[in-house]
């Protein structure tokens, strides 16, 4: 669902697979299908109403993005956290325009409740039966791969435990002597790459991998020029992509193609949709937390002289310096050039601080941050400006964290990387998180993190 901005599986679905159109389509049908169930168990009249709304629901849930080749875990949670986006969507809308009660109440929760049990059923029956059906021939697609190297094995492989990706590879060519070849037993080695065209047309090959490195460009446009005499489609797997990209896709520059390595995950309407959730849900959040942000206010007052709100001086996007609001936790304000860690036992904590330090309540105020387009709901979490001077020299990689907005909770925050990062590798840790968000960002994703925080933060034991 809502994978229209989920630029990440774009370029897998394109291909017209079977389990491609499963995917497309399987969701999108079963919330009509569900709905109309449900009209149908209560002898509800499937009027124009009814019309409009499956219409809107196939809308917005079309193509579906739970991939069939994704852990359990993922594809459930991903499941999960699109019905729970979609029913909110839907309930507001309902609610604002009146049109949600043109509905029998037992016919809507029937619906909201039904549609999740029915999608993890035929997901889970898909998943065992789908591959027996695509391993039959006629729905998978054959190919070869030139070039046995790191890339075109860990490619093959890629096919061969994933069936749902229907693609079976049949040979790898490469011109080097066999005792300087990698070992495989993934797929037989058919020949040189001289003999690869021929190959091509006598067997009948559908698709060519190209896993050449890219330094052997006058190789790869012989090869280019030898199989324009056949019909197979031929894919570059460049030696680049070995490498961690984040966001990596192919754009288009006057008609010259550009091949994106870092960039972030927010252009065009996934940008759109990362701010709009962010206003909303802030404030409706700052709206709902007003009476307990003026009781924790006269509390951090009460506790210990000094400002209520603690500013502090951090990294935000593109690396620009912010200022992060918090509840003050501590009886002095540390913003200078060396910002000392809270650590357990702290003396610096007041017994107030503590409480709201362990409950996050601290935390509160840099919703207002998300308002004033400084920070995100979700996102990495910002690191006084001192230790990120310290660790963006130690920890390759960390300053890619500021291509999007800190946010309140993260990814690394809901996977156990909170609070005290009193060594490098936690610290590297928690980078690796980050860039994990950034590279399989989706608003569902976001969801999932936000509801993570808020079952993980009462019994959270690393916040001090």
């Amino acid at each position: 669902m809502f994978a229209a901005i989920d630029r990440q599986n774009a370029l897998r679905r394109s291909s017209l697979s079977l389990s491609s159109a499963l995917e497309a389509f399987l969701d999108p049908l079963v919330v009509v299908a569900v709905l109309m169930a449900c009209a149908n168990y209560y002898d509800d009249r499937m009027g124009p109403h009814y019309i409009i709304l499956c219409a809107l629901a196939f809308a917005l849930t079309f193509p579906g993005n739970v991939a069939f080749h994704e852990t359990p875990r993922r594809a459930l949670r991903k499941l999960v956290t699109n019905w729970v986006l979609f029913v909110a969507i839907m309930a507001a809308f309902g609610v604002v325009t009146h049109y949600i009660y043109y509905f029998p109440q037992q016919v809507l929760v029937s619906w909201a409740v039904a549609t999740p049990l029915v999608h993890v059923t035929l997901h889970v029956l898909l998943r065992a039966t789908l591959p027996r059906v695509i391993s039959m021939g006629q729905n998978q697609r054959v190919a070869v791969v030139a070039g046995v190297n790191d890339i075109g094995i860990r490619l093959a492989r890629q096919f061969a435990d994933n069936p749902y990706l229907g693609t079976r590879v049949v040979g790898f060519f490469d011109d080097r002597a066999p005792e300087r070849l990698q070992t495989t037993d993934v797929a037989p080695m058919r020949g040189r790459m001289s003999e690869l065209a021929a190959f091509v047309k006598q067997h009948h090959v559908e698709a060519i991998y190209l896993a050449l490195p890219m330094a052997t460009q006058p190789r790869i446009l012989s090869l280019l020029d030898e199989l324009k005499d056949t019909t197979a489609s031929i894919f570059f797997v460049p030696d680049i992509f070995v490498t961690d990209l984040i966001q990596g896709r192919l754009d288009d520059v006057g008609g010259m193609p550009v091949v994106a390595v870092c960039e972030t995950p927010f252009t065009g309407f996934s940008g759109i949709a990362k701010r709009a959730s962010d206003i909303v849900l802030s404030t409706l959040i700052l709206i709902m937390l007003t009476p307990i942000m003026l009781g924790l206010a006269i509390g951090v007052k009460r506790s210990s002289p000094g400002p209520i709100i603690f500013k502090q001086r951090r990294y935000g996007l593109d690396g620009k310096e912010i200022l992060v609001y918090k509840f003050r936790s501590m009886t002095t304000t540390d913003n200078g050039a060396v910002v000392k860690q809270a650590t357990k036992n702290d003396q610096r904590i007041t017994p107030f601080g503590a409480f709201i330090r362990r409950t996050s309540l601290d935390e509160l105020p840099q919703f207002i941050n998300v308002l004033q387009g400084r920070m995100s709901i979700v996102g990495p979490r910002p690191h006084a400006v001192a230790h990120n001077e310290t660790y963006r020299k130690l920890i390759k990689g960390y300053m890619v964290r500021h291509k999007v907005k800190p946010g309140i909770t993260g990814w690394a925050q809901v996977n156990g990387y909170r609070g005290e990062t009193e060594t490098v590798d936690k610290m590297e840790k928690r980078i690796e998180y980050d860039l994990e968000y950034l590279r399989n960002w989706s608003l569902s994703l976001d969801l999932w993190i936000i509801i993570k925080t808020a079952l993980l933060v009462v019994k959270d034991r690393n916040a001090y």
